[in-house]
């Protein structure tokens, strides 16, 4: 199957917020159950994300594969990291909000590759018992840098990759 990566539209909200409705029963199923609680990430948040153009699809056979958001800029959440450090301090770009619709093998490596291609560092984290998505990032070459804190005060691993 040919797999494309390009920005998501309005139009697609719906089936977006399906597919992490889907992720998150996912993830309560497969020792993952408090990354993202009930409603994450939210029509308003990820509407706003589309708007600026920073919210991808992945498309295969003419349907959504997977969705992600490959954020440039400062990530208020990646200002204080304990146990560790990041290792410069250079202008990045964040991965947020991976989900796969599950048909596809490998598609959450496809998308943390396409976002390294895109020309800055990139940053990433997730829940610790987020294995899947753990072992995604160790596959692409990211480093564990620490532990960072969400807005709602949660823990994440915090990871980095340099630029390509």
């Amino acid at each position: 199957m040919e797999l494309t990566v390009r920005a998501a539209t309005t139009a697609e909200l719906p089936e977006l917020m399906q597919l992490y409705t889907n992720a998150r029963a996912f993830m309560q199923t497969h020792g993952n159950p408090t990354q993202w609680h009930a409603g994450y990430p939210g029509e308003a948040r990820l509407a706003a994300e589309i708007e600026r153009g920073v919210c991808h699809v992945v498309m295969g056979e003419k349907t959504i594969q997977a969705v992600f958001c490959l954020i440039p800029g400062d990530d208020p959440t990646y200002h204080h990291i304990e146990d560790g450090a990041w290792p410069e301090d250079v202008p990045y770009a964040t991965i947020h909000r991976l989900a796969s619709a599950g048909h596809v093998g490998g598609i959450g490596r496809l998308c943390v590759q396409w976002c390294l291609q895109q020309g800055l560092p990139v940053r990433a984290d997730t829940h610790a018992d987020n294995t899947y998505m753990q072992h995604t990032l160790k596959t692409c070459g990211f480093v564990r840098c620490g532990t960072i804190y969400t807005e709602d005060g949660t823990p994440r691993w915090a990871y980095y990759h340099y630029a390509i």
